[in-house]
């Protein structure tokens, strides 16, 4: 059955905001030369929640450009353990393409996201809650050519962890 022709192109406007990290490097090139600020931050993402949406519409205000660099499952798991992630990778990947404030959606395999920040050469790196500026992966980059990076309170009472939890205890 297929839908409707305005349905796919809404699915065709979400999935065109995911990119290879070289189509990513291109795109950030071109809105750079625009004179474009952009924005980068990162996580897992897992199961989408409130904090990570007030997360992201908080860093989508410091530029014009917010790319959401994303941990791939097997980089997840070795951050979180075998049992993560809940959501696969492209299930998380279209949830954060298919947000108005996010304009780009890149996966990264490594441990830290140091190699896609250097890609995306950000003009603020952005983090949510427990992290502080000096142990923010990519600062050091950032600063070098004079970017900003800002720390977003994390919202109160929203975590993956407590989500996974209430639905243990139901």
């Amino acid at each position: 059955m297929s839908h409707p022709p305005l349905i796919e192109h809404k699915i065709q406007w979400i999935e065109n905001k995911i990119f290879s990290r070289e189509q990513l490097t291109v795109y950030c090139n071109t809105r750079h030369a625009k004179g474009e600020k952009i924005v980068f931050t990162n996580g897992c993402f897992d199961i989408l929640h409130r904090g990570h949406l007030d997360l992201l519409a908080r860093a989508a205000d410091f530029g014009n450009v917010l790319v959401v660099g994303l941990n791939t499952d097997d980089s997840v798991q070795r951050l979180k353990g075998p049992k993560r992630p809940i959501t696969k990778e492209q299930d998380r990947a279209f949830q954060m393409a298919s947000l108005l404030c996010v304009n780009a959606v890149c996966l990264f395999d490594e441990d830290t996201p140091l190699e896609l920040i250097k890609a995306v050469k950000p003009d603020v790196l952005v983090k949510g809650g427990d992290y502080t500026i000096q142990n923010i992966v990519g600062t050091d980059f950032v600063n070098s050519y004079g970017g900003k990076v800002e720390v977003i309170p994390f919202l109160p009472g929203y975590s993956t962890t407590s989500v996974i939890s209430y639905i243990k205890n139901l």
